[in-house]
């Protein structure tokens, strides 16, 4: 069963950095990494002119790209359960979830200024840590494990330890 954590914020938070930043660190300690995004407004578009997004847009329920190294899979679904899609991810190592801040998994909290921290009082349960740049983290969430949202291979050790002393 993969190890699933979120990341969760708001706009311009460093979010998706972090994530792309995860994976490549990940990838170089051998683990299996997938991502999951929530996309709740449904902005998510294919570029424009692909042969998927044309093929989507005619009405398929579904359309499946495949290349010699990678599967691109589109479908159609209504009641999209996040729950779901992780059974059907478990194979892997880790599953890193942007987004889905009312979902129960386990969180990090990524901001960059103190307007953005207020997300850490908006998830339940609590995250677990936070992740940021702010000079003044420590002082200002002294009861939260604080990550340097610039240390990669430190926020990587810290999800690690986090699945092997069974702390979810």
């Amino acid at each position: 069963m993969a190890h699933c954590i979120g990341f969760a914020g708001y706009s311009n938070s460093g979010k998706t950095t972090l994530i792309a930043n995860l994976v490549v660190q990940m990838k170089l300690r051998g683990y299996r990494v997938a991502v999951m995004k929530h996309d709740a407004h449904g902005h998510y578009k294919e570029v424009p002119g692909a042969d998927s997004l044309i093929f989507a847009e005619s009405g398929a329920d579904a359309v499946v790209t495949l290349s010699p190294d990678m599967i691109h899979i589109y479908e159609k679904k209504g009641n999209v359960s996040l729950q779901e899609q992780l059974l059907a991810y478990a194979h892997y190592d880790y599953i890193f979830i942007e987004g889905f801040k009312k979902e129960k998994h386990p969180k990090i909290a990524v901001f960059r200024t103190i307007e953005q921290s207020e997300i850490v009082q908006q998830l339940e349960p609590r995250p677990i840590a936070i992740a940021t740049d702010m000079d003044a983290r420590k002082n200002a969430f002294p009861e939260y494990r604080c990550l340097d949202l610039n240390d990669i291979p430190s926020v990587a050790a810290f999800i690690e330890h986090y699945f092997k002393s069974n702390l979810f």
